[in-house]
């Protein structure tokens, strides 16, 4: 299966209730041999409609924290753990989680980037301990399957909480770092 082929399939997936409330299916966006992979829980209200991950304030939010520091979002890959919008933004169930990372798993395999960075508890739960704690564990750096894997704050958080901006925004400094170690 190509990378085409596996968005392809995704773009028709039915495998839970999510599909029956979606505008569009939201698969990923970016450099396809990036070296930094950000995942998100899901799609909100104008991700959903653009089919685009992270496009409304709190996509700004990460644009502009990318800038800052040095990085381009078109340099790095952009997804969410489920590709449609929970009803209201609610979080994602397992149930929905569990049919749908099975694509994040393909993009991973296919993107293999160096450092992937899980945006918002959910995604750090998930992806790297199910007890993480956002608020004691940001910016730390994990290897797990021999990846590379920090957690920090969902952009949204961040929106609703201006104080948490500064350790979010050395978080991202500390991507850079590590990247710069890793070359």
């Amino acid at each position: 299966m190509t990378f085409e082929e596996l968005k392809e399939e995704c773009l028709k997936c039915t495998k839970c209730s999510l599909h029956k409330t979606r505008t569009n299916v939201v698969f990923g966006v970016g450099k396809e041999d990036a070296d930094v992979m950000f995942i998100g829980e899901g799609p909100g209200k104008t991700e959903d409609e653009t089919g685009e991950p992270f496009t409304g304030r709190s996509g700004k939010l990460l644009t502009d924290y990318l800038i800052a520091v040095g990085l381009k979002r078109e340099d790095v890959y952009i997804a969410n753990i489920v590709k449609c919008r929970p009803p209201e933004n609610r979080d994602p169930s397992e149930e929905e989680q569990e049919l749908c990372i099975e694509y994040l798993r393909q993009q991973i395999r296919f993107i293999k980037p160096k450092i992937i960075v899980c945006l918002g508890r959910i995604s750090a739960c998930r992806l790297i301990d199910s007890e993480f704690k956002v608020t004691r564990q940001h910016g730390e750096f994990f290897e797990k399957k021999g990846f590379l894997m920090m957690g920090t704050y969902h952009p949204s958080a961040l929106l609703r909480n201006s104080s948490l901006k500064e350790d979010a925004f050395d978080d991202f400094k500390g991507i850079v770092n590590k990247l710069k170690e890793l070359r």
